[in-house]
This record gives C-alpha cells, sequence and structure tokens, in this order.
C-alpha cells in the first residue's frame, strides 16, 4: 500500500476567503473515495489540488511522490486521470469518440499530426469496450447523449492507465437510466484489483457507486469527517456537512439520503 496523494495544511484563498481552509488528508493507491459537500464547499477545488491545475496558497500537496510546487507538473499529469465537464467542453464536436480515446496518449483534445502505433489504437478500442462505447467509436463526439459523453470521458482518462483516477461529478445531468448505467461501470472499474486510486466528487448519496471505500465530508473549505464508508457515511455527519436534519439509508452497498421529517 503506497500513498498517491497526500494534503498537510493546504489553503487555497481567493478574494480574501479560504476556498480550503487548513485541509490535511491523505489518499492510499487501494482506496476508491468520494468527496460530498453541499454548493462552495471546495469539492472541486480539492481536484484541481490533486490534477496540478493549481497550487495552494500554503499548505504542501504531495501527488505521487512527488511536492506541488517543486515538480515538473507537465511530467505528473500524464500520470493523472481526469474527467469532468469542463474537459468536456475543450472536446472539438466533429471529433469521432475513438479520436477522443486516442489522442489521450498525447494529452492533447483533438486529432492533428500526431503519430499513433497499433498498439495505442488497440488499447482505445479495448478501453471503449470496457465502458460500452466500442459500438460508438466512429461516431462524433456532438453527435452522443449526455450519457455517453460521460461514459467518453471516463474512457479517455483511464486511455493511458494513470496511477491517479479523479472524476469531477461524472453523473451529473444524467438520467435515471444514464446514470445506473454509469454508476455499475464504475462499480466495476472500482472493485477491480488493477484499477488506480480514485476521487470522485459527487453532491448525492445515492451516486456513491459500489466498491468505493471511503468519504471524504466538506462544509466551508473544512473537513467535516473522513474516513471509510462505514464510519464516516453517517446522518450525524451529512446532517453537519449540509447544515439540514438528513436521514440515511443504505441497501446492498447503495445509499439514498433525505430530509428528516
Amino acid at each position: 500500500m503506497a500513498q498517491v496523494l497526500d494534503f498537510s495544511d493546504v489553503v487555497v484563498r481567493r478574494n480574501a476567503r479560504d476556498i480550503v481552509d487548513h485541509l490535511s488528508w491523505s489518499v492510499d493507491d487501494d482506496q476508491r473515495w468520494v468527496i460530498l459537500g453541499p454548493n462552495g464547499a471546495g469539492k472541486t477545488t480539492l481536484l484541481q489540488l490533486a490534477d496540478t491545475l493549481i497550487h495552494p496558497t500554503s499548505g504542501t500537496v504531495t501527488i505521487l511522490g512527488e511536492r506541488l510546487g517543486r515538480a515538473d507538473v507537465f511530467e505528473l499529469r500524464p500520470r493523472i486521470g481526469f474527467a469532468s465537464s469542463a474537459m468536456a467542453k475543450r472536446v472539438p464536436l466533429d471529433e469521432t469518440v475513438l479520436n477522443v480515446v486516442l489522442t489521450a496518449a498525447y494529452s492533447v483534445v483533438g486529432r492533428w499530426n500526431e503519430d499513433y502505433e497499433d498498439i495505442d489504437e488497440r488499447r482505445a478500442l479495448r478501453v471503449l469496450a470496457e465502458w460500452s462505447l466500442d459500438h460508438l467509436a466512429d461516431r462524433t463526439f456532438g453527435t452522443l447523449s449526455d450519457g455517453e459523453q460521460k461514459r467518453v470521458q471516463i474512457a479517455r482518462a483511464v486511455m493511458t492507465d494513470p496511477e491517479l483516477l479523479l472524476l469531477d461529478e461524472p453523473t451529473a445531468s444524467l438520467d435515471l437510466g444514464a446514470r445506473e448505467e454509469l454508476l455499475v461501470l464504475l462499480g466495476g472499474y472500482a472493485q477491480a484489483p488493477t484499477t488506480p486510486a480514485m476521487i470522485m466528487v459527487t453532491h448525492h448519496v445515492e451516486e456513491i457507486p459500489i466498491g468505493f471505500t471511503h468519504v471524504l465530508l466538506l462544509r466551508d473549505g473544512g473537513i467535516v469527517a473522513a474516513g471509510p464508508l462505514s464510519e464516516a457515511l453517517t446522518a450525524e455527519n451529512l446532517t453537519a456537512a449540509f447544515g439540514v436534519p438528513i436521514t440515511l439509508t443504505e441497501d446492498g452497498g447503495r445509499y439514498a439520503a433525505r430530509a428528516a421529517s
């Protein structure tokens, strides 16, 4: 078991406000974390730190053994997979699904003049099959449904066999069927022994896939609770994080929450 991410007394300050407030947290390579909290709690900011997109105002962030601010981020980034709606907006709508995934090998968005080997294309096709997208390989990205686009984003993120996988609200905006299809795929991937450490941001406990092991609950940039799901995901901790009385139920590894009556 090796540590892939470590935050030590991290502060991110914007406009005189601490978006992340003296936060310490670590992730091991066999863990799958979900980050929960209300809007403005600092969830996406943590992912941006973990993906080297921003630097802390103070404190230290260590990613895959490299300290942010001292490491070459261009060497670190290919070792990290990141899927987000912001990334999806950069994908040319007329790009084929195969090329969207394939171009991850060069860390570019959109096929230009790169030379790809047969092994790259075979890898991309295998990843597409793993995420139930192989039948869409020749379709253009702009013609896909929201659920299909979300799966393409994740397939692209895992194309390079990352050592850390970051998912920013992968089920946001999906209808019930598309959400459940993606959660089943994410659950299967999370439980595979070769899967890297995973961190997923979501707003809803109903969107925690089976196979995820830990939860980080945030409020106002600070930690309300952190640890194994069975210990840290409680009605009391959800109530503290979201500021309203919450009841929590669990059935077969899936969770549901609602306001207490």
